[in-house]
Parts: structure tokens; sequence; C-alpha cells
């Protein structure tokens, strides 16, 4: 048994080096951004959905329409009532309207930061 091998009778694989560990940190870079950007593109497009379906005075009732505002909720639930407007379609705009641009800024951020990487 010898002092270098960690698992005796395993297989070893060779390690890439040089440049084909760069290509495939880079790739996996690349997945992670794409990742995140889908993340935080699918939590702001229900958030949007929900915002529409609001304005458009959808059925409540409705399975979907009911589906879109229980995730809106679950997203939103950090600010929540920021705004308290008189004007319901202003304060469901503005209340869900602000974490969807903040899921965007954020999630795209994080996207690029890892893409430099």
């Amino acid at each position: 048994m010898s002092n270098t091998d960690p698992t005796p009778g395993y297989q070893t694989y060779p390690q890439p080096t040089g440049p084909e560990q760069a290509v495939r940190r880079q790739n996996t870079a690349r997945r992670t951004a794409l990742a995140v950007c889908t993340i935080a593109d699918t939590a702001a497009g229900l958030l949007s959905l929900w915002i529409v379906l609001f304005l458009l005075d959808a059925n409540r009732a409705n399975e979907f329409v009911e589906f879109v505002r229980g995730t809106a909720d679950l997203l939103a639930w950090w600010s929540q009532d920021i705004f308290t407007m008189d004007t319901d379609g202003l304060r469901v705009l503005l209340n869900y309207g602000l974490p969807a641009v903040m899921y965007l800024l954020i999630g795209h951020g994080i996207a690029a930061r890892l893409n430099r990487a």
C-alpha cells in the first residue's frame, strides 16, 4: 500500500492540466451563469405574470391564476406591503414589480461576474 494512493484498488483517471483545465473551468462557469440567469428570469417572469393577471382582473378561482398568485407571493414575501396605495393596481405593480426588478438585477449581475471569472 503506497502513501500516495488514497483508495487502493480503484482506477484513477488523469486530471486535466494546463489549457484543458482552464477550458473546463470556463465551461462550468458559463453553465452556472446560465442556470442563475434562468432562475432569475423565471422568478421575474412569474412575478410579471401575476401583475398582468391582476391588472386584467383574471378569475382568481382558476387553478392557474391561483398557482401564479401563490408563487408570486412566495417570491415577493420580503416586499409585501412596502408600498400602501389606495389604488390596488398600482400597489400590486409596485409590491411585485420591485422584487421582479431586483431578481433580474441580482441574477444577471451574478451571472456576469461568473462569466468573467
